[in-house]
């Protein structure tokens, strides 16, 4: 059986605690898109760690941890990662790269670099990881795949041409300096027997999993709304954030994902443009980031603060439609015990109309938010794991969203620990 994690919304939803927990009765844990731009944080027995290639069974030694073909594979990040693991005392992880997966090169990440700076203040608001260059390249086929790192001629051959075509853009678009194929040749053969003992057929080693009656988890990176097709177009990460994108992202059919968990916070918070139409501005803002998630609400990998905004009912619903959400987990419900009053997001209005259905992007950038005012609980429920003991306010808070979105909550985080959280059914 499949079952895939997934983001509702802009991701930070706090799906790395979800996948982490999921993990624990999971065989193989898969990431099946997007790079280091990212990141999930978990709070374990080893303590606290920003994950942000590596899938999040990694504290679990029974688990194959696998990054999939969709994934743009930064190799000395990847490496860096795995050390701070050890260095933190956490038992070296089974982990398994597909041969197929594509290198995240160095030009990719001063290509994303010197395109942010030519662009100044219509920047997309890149994390410059080299993201949106690798997936360009990938589509235009001049990526390179991990199995060609051990074919030394075929290497060099790709990194001429790739060369070739970069130079002409970073000399007379970038004004920067040229592309020596030589020296990105010899700095991928100082990572490719790093990283040899992990490369195998992952595609083949999930089919075999799941004849074998395992259970897989899918790890998706970012959410709903930064998808490049169902999300806010064009500010968007390059790489499909959807649960059905697995099925490419490490080659499971279809019919294999039979339980999509898409995971949303009891507030909105973004990092990136874009339009954000329930977002917060000055103290009231500046108050929900303070005593938002474990440490503020800081991205994992930038450290950049999060926009933050009331609970968007709009784009969640929406969010889970376009991933095909079997059922929700609501994070951060602790962080809003400060308000006396809570506002959600139920409608937009653009243009002098009020909808509830989620808008293409020159629409959504007009619209205004319409709320709906409920009262708060005002008091602690950090950790509480039995639902029927928290707060009436609270579980009517829950009782609503649910009612908005449409699809079955079914677990309350009430904390940032592995097990602070609350069955709902």
């Amino acid at each position: 059986m499949v079952k895939a994690i997934v983001g509702a919304n802009w991701g930070d939803e706090g799906k790395g605690k979800i996948t982490d927990m999921f993990a624990e009765q999971s065989d193989v844990v898969v990431r099946f898109q997007g790079g280091a731009n990212a990141g999930h944080t978990i709070i374990c027995d080893y303590g606290k760690f920003a994950l942000h290639q590596l899938p999040s069974g990694v504290f679990f030694p029974h688990i194959t941890n696998i990054i999939g073909n969709g994934v743009a594979l930064n190799i000395p990040k990847f490496l860096e990662e795995l050390e701070h693991l050890r260095a933190g005392g956490v038992p070296e992880p089974h982990i398994l790269i597909s041969e197929r997966t594509q290198v995240l090169m160095p030009y990719h990440v001063l290509q994303d670099q010197y395109e942010e700076e030519r662009l100044g203040g219509h920047a997309f608001g890149s994390t410059k990881s080299g993201i949106a260059p690798f997936y360009s390249d990938k589509y235009a086929k001049h990526g390179i795949q991990v199995c060609e790192l051990f074919d030394e001629k075929r290497l060099m051959e790709r990194l001429e041409a790739v060369c070739e075509i970069k130079n002409v853009l970073f000399e007379h678009l970038y004004h920067k300096p040229r592309l020596d194929p030589k020296a990105l040749f010899e700095e991928l053969m100082g990572y490719r027997d790093q990283i040899a003992p992990h490369v195998g057929d992952a595609m083949l080693f999930v089919k075999e999993a799941l004849a074998q009656g395992k259970e897989v988890l899918l790890e998706a990176q970012l959410g709903s709304m930064k998808d490049p097709d169902f999300g806010i177009y064009p500010f968007t990460t390059s790489s499909h954030t959807l649960a059905g994108f697995g099925c490419m992202g490490v080659g499971v059919a279809p019919q294999d994902i039979q339980s999509i968990v898409a995971v949303t916070k009891a507030y909105s918070s973004a990092v990136g443009a874009g339009a954000f139409v329930s977002e917060l501005f000055g103290e009231e803002a500046e108050e929900l980031r303070r005593r938002g998630g474990d440490a503020g609400e800081y991205g994992a990998t930038t450290g950049r603060p999060r926009r933050v905004g009331w609970f968007d009912a709009v784009a969640t619903r929406y969010g889970c439609m376009v991933q095909g959400a079997t059922e929700v987990a609501l994070t951060a419900v602790d962080c809003l015990g400060y308000l006396d009053e809570i506002k959600v997001c139920t409608g937009y209005e653009v243009d002098g109309k009020v909808t509830r259905d989620f808008p293409v992007t020159p629409l959504l950038e007009r619209a205004k938010p319409v709320y709906t005012t409920l009262p708060g609980w005002k008091s602690d429920i950090r950790g509480e794991t039995d639902y029927s003991r928290l707060p009436a306010e609270a579980k009517g808070y829950v009782d609503f969203l649910e009612q908005e979105i449409g699809v079955p909550i079914t677990l309350v985080s009430t904390g940032p620990g592995r097990h602070e959280i609350a069955h709902r059914r």
